[in-house]
């Protein structure tokens, strides 16, 4: 297959010598990703700003935790700036669907095109699947037909609904420690994994509420054929490539949890082969690198960005480290006594620099967000603070909080520089 011409602003060398600086990667990376410039200014986004993040990421995670703003909410404001959150909720939860959940990097949202390549994991639960979901057909076969019928009649229906038909015959186990799950929300959870069930809609409890995939899916995607397992894995993997403009393949496949078996390896070579995809030097990088043929170099980087510890261009900690000089640790499972930057930590991304790492929290009764520590990173510019400041006062803003303010006792070096309380935008 022939290769598709590359813009001549990509690259300086020969295409089959291409060499690149870690600063010219760097680059690459955040144009990817959509974190190369200035957020948009003036009026909130919109749909088609929101569609963009989505068609440009190819995923969004989910995470349960809320101290700020849960995980698949900041990506898109790290990237296009303050949106009404009720667009990813339509996205989501109302025909026809742009985005659906399903297993992909952990639980995440993704385009309904991209669900029906995810066939091959679905069927192939006993390997990839954890125990708790694994083993839910030799432990609970007595009740999973029943709750396949159950959101088969009542769906779209929560774990809460469905566990109180069978609280009686199967009562919650509660231990000091895990996920607790009832007998009803493991059946489900299994469903949802092999693609049985998916969510129709979060409620405002953040509750999936399950129904079956063929009521969830747009009907033209149910109507696709179901590709092979080869090339599903090699369009999920060329879609985190497209996503990280530059990369290894452990980053390609690590951004959709590809394991076993070499597949990720064999797509790879295939894409190289088709030219999708062409091998790099990075100086100081010393594993060997990928260029996605639609990558684009920026002149300059010179965005502004607070970044979720789930944001796709901190999935990979390995290649942050690698690419960024950052080393970056999530500390919410770390003894509080033990942590050193803080309990839900944002790296802040300006130009093509981790500046620093921020630990926030919104205080919604009253109106705050929190700076509970703030570091310098690091080879940090000199405007670090008033940026961050001006950083922090937008996402208040976005959060519809009143004040960013600094705790007196914030821990980090940067802290002393940021103004102690200061109104939202």
């Amino acid at each position: 297959m022939t290769s598709t011409p590359r813009p001549a602003s990509v690259l300086e060398a020969p295409p089959r010598a291409a060499e690149l600086s870690l600063s010219q990667a760097r680059r690459v990376a955040l144009r990817a990703q959509g974190l190369d410039r200035p957020r948009r200014a003036g009026g909130q986004a919109t749909m088609r700003h929101l569609q963009q993040v989505v068609d440009r990421l190819g995923l969004l995670q989910i995470d349960s935790v809320n101290v700020l703003a849960r995980a698949h909410l900041m990506p898109a404001f790290s990237r296009i700036g303050p949106y009404d959150t009720a667009l990813l909720d339509r996205a989501a939860g109302r025909s026809p669907r742009r985005l659906v959940e399903c297993w992909a990097h952990e639980a995440s949202f993704v385009p309904p095109a991209t669900y029906r390549l995810q066939g091959w994991r679905q069927r192939a639960y006993r390997e990839q699947a954890w125990g708790t979901i694994r083993d839910v057909p030799l432990q609970h076969s007595d009740v999973l037909d029943e709750i396949r019928a159950i959101v088969a009649d009542r769906g779209p229906v929560t774990a809460r609904e469905v566990h109180a038909l069978y609280e009686s015959e199967h009562p919650r186990v509660r231990t000091g420690w895990g996920w607790n799950w009832t007998v009803a929300k493991r059946v489900l959870e299994f469903l949802f994994f092999t693609g049985e069930v998916t969510a129709a809609y979060r409620n405002a409890a953040f509750e999936r509420c399950y129904d079956l995939t063929a009521r969830v899916l747009p009907a033209e995607v149910l109507a696709m054929p179901e590709p092979a397992e080869a090339d599903a894995v090699r369009a999920l993997v060329e879609i985190a490539a497209r996503a990280h403009g530059i990369g290894t393949a452990a980053c390609f496949g690590d951004y959709f949890r590809i394991r076993g078996g070499g597949r990720v390896a064999r797509a790879v070579d295939e894409l190289v082969e088709e030219g999708a995809l062409l091998p790099v030097r990075v100086r100081g990088w010393e594993r060997t690198t990928y260029l996605h043929r639609d990558a684009t170099l920026p002149r300059r980087a010179s965005g502004r960005a607070l970044l979720s510890p789930f944001d796709p261009l901190v999935f990979e900690r390995r290649r942050l480290e690698e690419l960024f000089g950052t080393r970056y640790r999530i500390e919410i499972y770390v003894p509080a006594a033990q942590r050193v930057h803080g309990y839900y930590v944002l790296p802040f991304l300006l130009g093509e620099v981790v500046a620093a790492r921020v630990d926030l929290k919104a205080d919604r009764r009253a109106g705050e967000l929190l700076v509970q520590s703030a570091h310098l990173e690091p080879h940090a510019p000199a405007a670090t603070a008033a940026e961050l400041t001006a950083e922090l006062r937008e996402l208040a803003g976005w959060l519809g909080l009143e004040h960013v303010v600094v705790p007196d006792g914030a821990g980090g070096d940067l802290a002393p520089a940021l103004p102690p309380r200061v109104a939202a935008s």
